[in-house]
C-alpha cells in the first residue's frame, strides 16, 4: 500500500476530502512534496511557523536539549530550566500583572485550564464568549466556540454560557456581576481577521473591571509579531487578566500556555491541591524550539517588515473577484463571492504551487498568514499565481 493509501486507512479522518499532500520536507516558507514539488506556504501551519520552516536555531535548540532530557516528571514538579528561561523570557515581554505562566500541550488546553482559573478565583459560573469566535475543539473550549453548526452535534456542553455579537457595545450589559469571565479573540481570526472597532476592546475590558469579571483574550493565532506587534492587545490599550497563547508559542512544537498574575495562578494550589495538572505540558524539547524562536522573532526584527510586506500583498492581490482583503499584519483574509469561488482557486493555487485554504467561519476567504520571514519576491510570486487562477476560475 502507498503512504497514501495508509494515511487514509489509519490515521483517524477529520473531513472526506483531506488534501492528503505527502510533505517530506519544509524549510523557510517552502515546502516540498514526495514528488519535489515545491509550495510557497501561506500558512504557516496555521500561525506556527511564524520563523519560518526549521529556523537553525530552533533545530540547534531541540539538538541541545535531547541531549540533555526529554519528559522528567508530570508538569510543576521539577524545575526545568527551558520551562523556566522560557517563563522569564515571555513575562519580560508581557505587562507586570502577567508574570506567571502554565505551560500545557496545546492552545486548546491553555483555553480550558484559563477558564477553571476563573471559575475558581470568582465563584461564579457563567461564561460569556463570542459568536464567531474560536477557542479550541476539547469539549469546554467547544462550548465557548461562537457557531452552534460545530458545537451541536456534541451536546450537552458547558452549562451557563453567552454567546453575544463581537464589536457589539450594547451587548456588554449581559456582562454581570455572575459572569466569572470573559474570553474573546483579541483578533477573531476564523471569522476572517475581524478587529475590535472603536475602542469596543477597551470598552469590553472597562466592563469586566466595573463587574468583577476576568477577561481572558485568546492570542493564540494573535501572537507572537502576527499582527505587527509581539502581542495583539498591545495595539488597543488594553490588558487582560489572563492571555492564551499557542501556535507559535512552540516554534513548530507543540505547547501552549495561559498566563496571569502569580496571585492569581496559585488558587491551583489548594483547594484542591493540583488544581491543575498536565503530563507533558511544557515538555522541555517544546520550550527549548519555542524559547528560541521567540529569540528570533526578536533579534531578526521580523515585525519590522511586516506593514510593508501586508501592503504588498494588498497591492499586488486586486481582481474584479476579489471582494474584499480584511488584514491585520500578516494575516488576511482575501472575499470572494462563495466558498465554491474560493475553493477552486485554492485547488488550483495548490496545484500550482501555492499552499493556502480557508477560515472555518469565513469559508468564502482565503486565508493568507504566510511565515513572517517570507520574502518579498515569494510574496510576488504567490499573488502572481493566485490572480492568474482568479482569472481562470
Amino acid at each position: 500500500m502507498t503512504q497514501r493509501e495508509l494515511f487514509l486507512r489509519h490515521i483517524a479522518q477529520t473531513s472526506t476530502a483531506p488534501l492528503a499532500l505527502e510533505i517530506i520536507k519544509a524549510e523557510g516558507c517552502k515546502l516540498f512534496d514526495v514528488n519535489g514539488k515545491e509550495y510557497i506556504d501561506l500558512i504557516a501551519g496555521i500561525s506556527v511557523c511564524n520563523v519560518g520552516h526549521r529556523h537553525p536555531k530552533v533545530i540547534e535548540a531541540i539538538k541541545q536539549q535531547l541531549d540533555a532530557y526529554l519528559h522528567i516528571m508530570v508538569y510543576g514538579e521539577m524545575v526545568e530550566s527551558p520551562q523556566v528561561q522560557y517563563a522569564k523570557l515571555l513575562t519580560d515581554h508581557l505587562p507586570a500583572s502577567l508574570n506567571s505562566v502554565y505551560f500545557t500541550n496545546s492552545g486548546t488546553e491553555a483555553t480550558e485550564g484559563a477558564m477553571k482559573l476563573a471559575k475558581k478565583l470568582t465563584g461564579r459560573t457563567q461564561i460569556i464568549a463570542f459568536k464567531n469566535s474560536y477557542h479550541g475543539s476539547t469539549q469546554g473550549a467547544l462550548s465557548v466556540m461562537g457557531d452552534e453548526y460545530w458545537r451541536n452535534a456534541f451536546r450537552p456542553l458547558l452549562p451557563d454560557v453567552l454567546h453575544l455579537n463581537y464589536n457589539s457595545f450594547d451587548e456588554l450589559r449581559f456582562i454581570t456581576t455572575n459572569t466569572a469571565c470573559v474570553i474573546a479573540e483579541t483578533i477573531q481570526a476564523e471569522a476572517g481577521i475581524i478587529t475590535p472597532q472603536n475602542n469596543w476592546l477597551k470598552a469590553l475590558s472597562n466592563r469586566c473591571k466595573e463587574t468583577g469579571t476576568l477577561l481572558i483574550l485568546d492570542e493564540i493565532q494573535a501572537g507572537f509579531g502576527r499582527t505587527g506587534t509581539l502581542w495583539g492587545f498591545e495595539q488597543f490599550d488594553v490588558v487582560p487578566d489572563i492571555v492564551l497563547l499557542g501556535k507559535a508559542l512552540g516554534g513548530g512544537m507543540p505547547l501552549g500556555a495561559f498566563v496571569a498574575d502569580k496571585q492569581l495562578m496559585d488558587a491551583f494550589t489548594d483547594n484542591p491541591v493540583l488544581g491543575h495538572i498536565t503530563t507533558f505540558g511544557g515538555h522541555p524539547v517544546s520550550c527549548a524550539a519555542g524559547m528560541a524562536a521567540m529569540k528570533v522573532l526578536l533579534e531578526e526584527k521580523l515585525m519590522e517588515e511586516m506593514k510593508a510586506k501586508e501592503n504588498l500583498f494588498r497591492s499586488l492581490l486586486v481582481h474584479d473577484k476579489i471582494k474584499s482583503i480584511r488584514s491585520h499584519g500578516l494575516w488576511m483574509a482575501t472575499e470572494f463571492d462563495s466558498f465554491e469561488t474560493n475553493k477552486k482557486i485554492i485547488d488550483a493555487c495548490i496545484e500550482a504551487g501555492v499552499f493556502t485554504d480557508w477560515f472555518l467561519f469565513a469559508a468564502n476567504c482565503m486565508r493568507i498568514a504566510p511565515p513572517l520571514k517570507i520574502s518579498n519576491k515569494e510574496i510576488e510570486n504567490a499573488c502572481e499565481i493566485i490572480l492568474s487562477k482568479t482569472g481562470i476560475i
